[in-house]
């Protein structure tokens, strides 16, 4: 339809100025970095398009700050990765107003409730989760068309900004090839 294609590319050419944007919250990504960089094992956390993001930001931070990171669907946290939380395991979790941000709040209260320290990742005005002592990365609010983008922003720096306080070569970092190449 063409309104949702008009949606959609005004939502693209918005997308450098909420980068932009999303960059001046580099003071609170540096402040969580730093406890990041005392975790042994940190989960992340997304539902929908956000999920192949934290699959994304746990390898970056794996690969840069040699912490053990997973990433998982926020819808899967009852099969498993729930028994992963506790008060040493941060919790990163990527949650944009988006149609399952209310799903995704539950997931944190249940986190919470646990010990788990939480980050959320989301837009500047969304709620926090009821009861659950989250610490906040706020960015601005986005089209979910574009949410991907906007958000791959916070989840690498988080991970440069982790390997950087635990002093690793984030230009080098050790057994990564540049290119992967088939025999």
């Amino acid at each position: 339809a063409p309104d949702e294609e008009a949606r959609l590319v005004k939502a693209l050419f918005e997308a450098p100025r909420l980068i932009a944007e999303t960059l001046q919250a580099d003071d609170d990504i540096k402040a969580v970095a730093q406890d990041l960089a005392k975790a042994s094992d940190v989960l992340f956390l997304g539902r929908g398009a956000m999920f192949p993001l934290a699959m994304e930001g746990a390898l970056k931070l794996k690969e840069i700050s040699y912490i053990h990171a997973e990433g998982y669907a926020a819808g899967e946290l009852k099969h498993g990765p729930i028994a992963l939380v506790d008060e040493e395991t941060p919790i990163i979790a990527l949650a944009p107003m988006d149609e399952v941000f209310e799903k995704t709040a539950s997931n944190l209260q249940e986190v919470a409730a646990r010990g788990g320290p939480v980050v959320m990742i989301t837009a500047r005005g969304a709620p926090s989760p009821h009861g659950a002592a989250v610490r906040r990365i706020e960015i601005p609010p986005c089209d979910p068309f574009i949410a991907p983008l906007i958000y791959a922003v916070p989840v690498q720096l988080l991970a440069y900004y982790t390997a950087v306080q635990k002093g690793t070569d984030v230009d080098q970092p050790r057994n990564l090839a540049k290119s992967v190449t088939v025999e």
